[in-house]
């Protein structure tokens, strides 16, 4: 694949002096900033342009049907999945569920409205290639169980932007797509997360008026809610684990599903009611735990999702949410320091813009067994507040510190406390 220019990020970390040790400068600015000419960016310019990054290679590639031709398949130490079949499902499920609240935002004649319009046209082509039998890069979700996880991304992209990824489609692929869902009811779903990811299947299949499975939604329901360990945490399964899958998975599936079953008169809007409480809570942790100068702690199963740990936080923004005594602007503030973090590393992109295994540069021994390329595209779902129009105070309010940057500058904080719903 020829190397590609993916963006030019003027100037990313929106420095003014030194970079930190390991960062690199000269690949993140252009020439207009070289001569001291360009305005720095708004964090929204920041956060489009670094999404444009990540995702151009991979929806790129789907859309001409060369994703399986040109993507690296670097694995993590002692990978045990067979990568050919799953990765590539893997890569473009991820990373278009991130994108879909965005691509959902009306087209306008805006540089950011330019880029937009590109890459959801180039989505919507991947998504027919991808359930195509005849076309080079049509996606396995017949063998292997890894399927089913990243089918429930490609379905949660198209419950959150059903009229920008969905509707468009043409009946075919729309037939191919239902098609290829009802396949992985083969799958016996482990008994963690993984419950949901059936759920979120059947809960797409009900969202569009097909048949579906309530035994599915019902399980992962009834697992989720016993599985409640307090403080907005869930357990993964029987036993706790002190990782980040509360963020990668299990918040926003869970109320994303439950969403879909309130609407359809399939659920009761007390247990979504309480699982955005729960949400809310786990969040209100999450913030608290963005160190002053944007690091996070590095702990659990997963740190190569990197942002993703982060999607309860910036979906409740989304759907302004939030809860009380947090703003908006500090949330997009906190998120911003992260991203620079982790993205202007060294190493995070190998020379053709593709992701690295890594949190924070190029780490693969930090990689799990299950981990591929196409894993870390779950990325992307730290960036959905960019589904919220420029005008919405989580852009246009003034830079805001977050709790962390408060209580260690010796500034007033609002307590914490336990809560119990």
């Amino acid at each position: 694949m020829e190397r590609r220019n993916f963006i030019k990020i003027a100037p990313l970390a929106g420095l003014a002096g030194a970079m930190a040790p390991g960062r690199t400068l000269a690949s993140a600015v252009n020439s207009e900033t070289v001569n001291n000419t360009a305005a720095p960016l708004t964090d929204r310019q920041y956060h489009v342009k670094l999404l444009q990054r990540i995702t151009t290679p991979v929806v790129e590639n789907m859309s001409k049907g060369t994703l399986k031709k040109n993507m690296p398949l670097e694995k993590g130490p002692g990978y045990g999945l067979a990568v050919e079949k799953v990765t590539y499902l893997e890569a473009f499920g991820r990373c278009i569920s991130g994108m879909a609240p965005w691509l959902a935002l009306p087209d306008d004649n805006t540089p950011e409205g330019k880029i937009r319009k590109q890459l959801r046209e180039q989505v919507l082509q991947g998504i027919v290639n991808g359930v195509n039998p005849s076309a080079p890069d049509y996606l396995n979700f017949r063998s292997e169980a890894q399927p089913l996880v990243d089918a429930a991304y490609l379905c949660q992209t198209f419950m959150r932007a059903p009229e920008a990824l969905w509707q468009p489609l043409d009946n075919t692929t729309k037939s191919n797509v239902i098609k290829e869902l009802k396949e992985l009811r083969r799958i016996r779903p482990a008994y963690n997360n993984w419950l949901l990811f059936a759920g979120m299947v059947e809960a797409f299949l009900l969202s569009i008026g097909e048949e579906y499975e309530p035994l599915r939604t019902m399980v992962a329901t009834k697992k989720i809610q016993e599985w409640y360990a307090g403080d907005g945490f869930y357990s993964d399964g029987p036993q706790f684990s002190l990782d980040y899958y509360n963020g990668y998975v299990i918040h926003p599936m869970f109320t994303d599903m439950l969403k879909v079953l309130v609407d359809k008169k399939q659920a009761g809007k007390a247990d979504y009611d309480q699982a955005i409480k729960r949400m809310q809570r786990f969040a209100e942790l999450q913030e608290r735990m963005i160190a002053p100068d944007g690091t996070y702690p590095a702990l659990g199963r997963s740190m190569t999702y990197r942002t993703a740990a982060f999607q309860p936080l910036v979906q409740l923004a989304l759907n302004h949410q939030l809860p009380d005594g947090i703003e908006p602007a500090q949330v997009r503030c906190a998120m911003t320091a992260i991203m620079k973090n982790i993205f202007e590393m060294n190493g995070t992109f190998d020379q053709q813009g593709w992701l690295q295994l890594g949190i924070c540069g190029h780490q693969p021994e930090v990689a799990d067994v299950y981990t591929s390329t196409g894993s870390l595209y779950i990325c992307t779902n730290g960036f959905l507040a960019l589904g919220l129009p420029e005008q919405d105070p989580f852009w246009s309010a003034p830079a805001a510190e977050w709790t962390a940057k408060k209580v260690w500058s010796g500034k007033p904080v609002k307590k914490d406390y336990h809560v119990n719903y």
